[in-house]
């Protein structure tokens, strides 16, 4: 713990300098969150942490790991807690639901409630909720109430809620979330589509939920009956290429078999990004626009050679059939930026390149300014006249429609 004045002296400053960075970036932008980020000591809930990384802006606080290294509990970094606070709207007297528990959020979400709202934040894990009780009675926050709970029920004993707040992955949203939620109420979630994390804000519109904000994002994935694993499989001919599936492997991967052995076909599109200009609406776009989407990584030890993508461990990928292509950039260092191309392979490698390349011209021309895609929620059951959208998505208990605004 940290005790000395000097110290708590540096950990105000601290404070003081992440939340006026994240005002300065347009990432806090109400009162509340502000006076409610400067207040809460969250350093405190990682003792052992330096102070340094405690107030890092952008950097999370890692509190638990599996045997396999993996993350399983962490402190978000100021600003992802700043981003969803922001989604969330939470008013002085609202009922508020935290699912996925680390302490200082639910500190926050207290302040901003305020002495007549009700905070309750659960987590599947005994350790993380251990923490965050002891971090709360610490620092004069005992009315939230901190339960050990699989967040795939959520907590019906306090809802309905005017905001549920989901600090950990989700790769669907399960009915209780939904059930437990007032109509116009928020639902602020890390959601996966096609493998692409967005935060999202969303609001309850009677029978479905809203997209009002989306925002690129990282979380530690859920756990639980909501836990969701990538499908993954190498692909066929060459055993150092793994593709990896969010959404379930194609019809019929067979296919693709011998896909490598095909001439592969390069076209370039003419479309360029700055160096450190975000895309990560192009990755929307064409997991929205190709028939099926995936990522791949290679072994360079077991690749053959036949295959030549930018990046080793991270490319995007489209599949269509027997048909196979993913996305390549060529570095301009004179001009500082970088040019998208496609290579592709296959029965109709060339025509197939030319239609990726299609896509990303038509993001390149009417979609990379703008926020991202329209998105709505629906149950499993929503039939499909009842949806409008360009592109419906289907998991395990909701229907997702993605519209991206005329270009």
């Amino acid at each position: 713990m940290t005790d000395a004045p000097a110290d708590l002296d540096k950990a105000t400053q601290l404070r003081n300098k992440v939340v006026d960075q994240l005002k300065e970036r347009g990432t806090i932008v109400t009162s509340g969150v502000e006076a409610a980020m400067r207040k809460v000591p969250r350093h405190l809930a990682v003792p052992e942490a330096e102070l340094d990384d405690a107030y890092s802006a952008y950097k999370a606080v890692v509190t638990q790991e599996d045997e396999h290294g993996n993350h399983t509990s962490s402190v978000s970094a100021p600003q992802i807690q700043a981003m969803q606070l922001e989604q969330a709207g939470v008013q002085p007297g609202d009922n508020v639901l935290e699912i996925g528990t680390n302490g200082p959020n639910a500190a926050y979400l207290a302040e901003l409630t305020g002495p007549s709202g009700q905070v309750t934040s659960l987590d599947i894990d005994p350790e993380p909720v251990g923490r965050a009780k002891r971090f709360l009675a610490e620092t004069g926050y005992p009315r939230v109430n901190v339960v050990v709970e699989d967040a795939e029920d959520g907590f019906p004993k306090h809802a309905p809620y005017d905001a549920i707040v989901v600090t950990v992955g989700a790769w669907d949203i399960p009915p209780a979330w939904f059930d437990q939620l007032k109509d116009d109420g928020r639902l602020v979630v890390p959601l996966r589509i096609n493998g692409l994390t967005r935060t999202y804000g969303l609001v309850r519109q009677g029978n479905h939920l809203v997209a009002t904000s989306a925002h690129v994002c990282g979380f530690v994935a859920a756990q639980g009956a909501g836990s969701h694993v990538q499908q993954v499989m190498e692909l066929p001919g060459d055993e150092g290429v793994t593709l990896h599936f969010d959404e379930g492997l194609p019809a019929d991967p067979s296919l693709l078999d011998g896909v490598l052995s095909t001439p592969r076909a390069e076209t370039w599109t003419g479309v360029t990004v700055a160096n450190q200009e975000p895309i990560g609406t192009l990755q929307m776009y064409l997991a929205t626009h190709v028939p099926t989407y995936c990522s791949m990584s290679i072994n360079p030890e077991l690749a053959t050679g036949a295959i030549g993508p930018t990046n080793l461990g991270f490319s995007m990928v489209a599949i269509d059939g027997p048909n196979f292509g993913y996305i390549v950039v060529r570095r301009n260092p004179q001009k500082m930026n970088a040019e998208f191309g496609v290579h592709a392979y296959g029965p109709d490698g060339v025509g197939f390149a030319e239609r990726l390349a299609d896509t990303i011209r038509a993001w390149g021309n009417g979609f990379r300014k703008v926020p991202g895609p329209h998105l709505a929620i629906y149950p499993v059951g929503a039939p499909d006249d009842q949806i409008t959208g360009d592109r419906i998505i289907d998991k395990k208990h909701t229907r997702i429609s993605i519209s991206w605004p005329t270009a």
